[in-house]
């Protein structure tokens, strides 16, 4: 049977270029088996049975409140979960019944991840045969310092498997940052308020952190892999380790910090909360205003003006929800093609982390100071410092993959040393540094400035 060869339309192959320099012939990729799909399905279902038992309990004790809030962050979170799987599969366009009735039960994700395992089992099964049809992907790579464009086969199955394992990262980052944050950090406040720790309530705030650092950590991913989207792009153990205690440590002291704020003042605390997540959630909007241009139309083909907006808003709250607990590690503009600012952004890491630095210290000094009846056992400078100095050593982290850990450092005009001694720099003398810089160089460095 003859091979079908497709060459995919992407924005990442340059039919120019690809004639000019040499192309390495790639090794086939080869299936590996789904266990992120798996883990993030166990992360969905053993969240929402630990919700759905603390919403049961929260009812058999007349605890109206609590159960309202926890079943809303639930409801909310599910149900965005299921509307993303079924825009990345494009399930309108299709004729499958099944899996849409699975959606409207909430239960997508149970039968997304049987189709991907009846996928690999198939694979496997038909491994060292080959598909008829097939496509040609072209990546670049960095192979001892040098930029090698490299080319291989992907077969249909193949491929199909690696769109499961994209939907589901996207489904882990929805879930973590519109579900799980909200959760983790109402049912932190409930247990601090409450001065008692049931087992079903552990269960979920476990369920909820895991779910949290896991999302936080595909954030990261996958805005490498966006930003450098025409690279093969590989991740060591001990990257991914470094993202982890990086982004552990910003979130659990982020949260900490919000949930002894809100249980010192209580409703006082709601207007400051709200304020900060609205001003995250416009703040694209008014760049996209301000900038004059158009509503983007190549998020999808069939979508009409209002289910492009409805998408766009969908994105800006994810984007809203990411940057109220951590760095998002991308800048959303509405005004690009491909919606993101895919530049270096260390002025937006900068001000997003003073600022959050800054805020973090007011509402420590509030819960130090006005706090005397949140925890009456234990000493609120030393906890205020612990928080403090947790999110510092979580800034530590992230210096640290920037300038060490970084798949793609070699790239980098400047880099981290490079940002702090032009910030240095500015408390020499100016003559100094023209005397021993070039005047390109020295230009270079102020600019990151």
């Amino acid at each position: 049977m003859d091979r079908v060869y497709e060459i995919p339309d992407e924005p990442n192959v340059d039919p120019v270029s690809s004639l000019e320099e040499d192309v390495i012939r790639g090794a086939n990729p080869r299936f590996t088996f789904p266990f992120s799909i798996l883990f993030s399905t166990f992360l969905y279902c053993g969240e929402a049975a630990s919700a759905l038992y603390m919403v049961r309990i929260y009812r058999k004790n007349s605890e109206t409140y609590w159960m309202t809030y926890t079943f809303s962050f639930f409801m909310f979170s599910s149900i965005m979960v299921q509307l993303t799987l079924i825009f990345v599969h494009r399930d309108l366009a299709k004729d499958k019944p099944l899996s849409l009735f699975m959606h409207l039960i909430l239960l997508g994700p149970v039968i997304r991840c049987l189709e991907a395992m009846i996928k690999y089992l198939t694979l496997w099964k038909k491994e060292g045969q080959e598909e008829p049809y097939v496509s040609l992907t072209r990546k670049k790579m960095l192979i001892d310092g040098e930029e090698v464009l490299i080319e291989w086969e992907v077969g249909h199955s193949i491929r199909t498997l690696a769109m499961h394992r994209n939907a589901y990262k996207r489904m882990s980052q929805i879930q973590a940052f519109l579900g799980s944050v909200p959760q983790l950090t109402y049912q932190l406040y409930v247990t601090l308020i409450s001065s008692e720790v049931p087992l079903g309530r552990v269960v979920l705030m476990v369920f909820s952190l895991v779910s949290v650092t896991y999302g936080a950590t595909l954030c990261n991913m996958l805005a490498i892999q966006i930003k450098y989207d025409d690279y093969k792009i590989r991740l060591g153990p001990l990257e991914v380790l470094c993202i982890t205690i990086w982004r552990t440590l910003e979130i659990t002291s982020r949260l900490l910090i919000l949930v002894l704020f809100s249980a010192t003042l209580k409703l006082k605390a709601v207007p400051f909360l709200v304020l900060n997540f609205l001003i995250i959630l416009f703040e694209p909007w008014i760049k996209f205003w301000r900038s004059g241009a158009q509503m983007p139309n190549n998020i999808e083909k069939n979508f009409s003006r209002v289910g492009t907006l409805v998408v766009l808003i969908s994105i800006t709250i994810l984007y809203a929800g990411i940057n109220f607990s951590c760095w998002s590690a991308l800048q959303l503009r509405l005004a690009d093609r491909d919606l993101v600012d895919k530049g270096r952004n260390w002025g937006h890491m900068v001000l997003h982390y003073s600022v959050r630095l800054v805020e973090n210290v007011i509402m420590v000094l509030v819960f130090k100071f006005f706090g005397g009846k949140v925890l009456l056992n234990y000493c609120h400078s030393m906890i205020a410092l612990q928080l403090i100095i947790a999110y510092l050593i979580s800034i530590g982290f992230m210096l640290l993959f920037f300038q060490y850990l970084h798949p793609l450092r070699s790239l980098f005009t400047h880099n981290v040393v490079d940002y702090l001694h032009c910030v240095c720099c500015h408390q020499h003398p100016r003559t100094r540094v023209e005397n021993t810089e070039p005047p390109f160089e020295a230009e270079a460095r102020q600019s990151v400035v």
